[in-house]
């Protein structure tokens, strides 16, 4: 009876093991909507936050995050037995234009420019080495930094899945914006590379 109790303890236990074993990816790559648009996509990410990360002071806010310099980011919650951080790494740099320092698309400034902030030393070795791959993918300069994640903040409740709570304002401002556009003109063939199957 003692061992049946700790079989059905371990087996109920079981399910709240796994649901602890995710990552957290953090990626700027320009309009935090289209990011976790583009991520909520992803088999494997189980949850996505924008947020703004970076910058000179705490509690940022849509209104003074570019001041501050903060960038918009998203913040990616990640099963690795389903979806490794090498693999979001190569959807990121092919889902973005990383060799524009100057913002992303029609939204320009720092607080729109691509950035990867790694959580821990082996994330930042395998930043570091995709950054390596994609500039020479492209023949050229990668303006994206790697850098060790600082403190995050999401963003007001109102940008949370914005894409999904304003889906006709959300694809008339990425296709306003020219974001698709761009990503093929940049990748060609591998745009959107682990996005268009999903």
């Amino acid at each position: 009876m003692i061992r049946a109790l700790t079989l059905a303890a371990a087996l109920l236990a079981a399910p709240l093991a796994h649901a602890q074993e995710t990552e957290t990816a953090i990626f700027a790559g320009g309009c935090f909507w289209c990011v976790e648009s583009d991520f909520d996509k992803v088999a494997g990410v189980s949850a996505t936050v924008s947020g703004y990360i970076g910058g000179e002071n705490e509690n940022p806010t849509y209104q003074d995050h570019s001041q501050y310099r903060h960038r918009e980011a998203v913040r990616i919650e990640y099963d690795p037995a389903q979806v490794s951080y090498e693999q979001l790494l190569h959807i990121f740099f092919r889902s973005v234009d990383p060799t524009d320092d100057g913002g992303q698309f029609c939204d320009r400034g720092f607080s729109y420019t691509t950035a990867i902030y790694a959580v821990g030393e082996e994330q930042l070795a395998e930043a570091q080495a995709a950054k390596a791959e994609a500039e020479s993918a492209l023949g050229r300069p990668v303006a994206t930094p790697v850098e060790a994640a600082p403190a995050f903040w999401p963003a007001e409740d109102y940008h949370q899945n914005y894409y999904q709570k304003n889906p006709i304002r959300y694809s008339y401002y990425r296709s306003a914006c020219g974001r698709d556009d761009r990503i093929e003109e940049v990748w060609g063939d591998q745009a959107f590379s682990g996005l268009k199957s999903s």
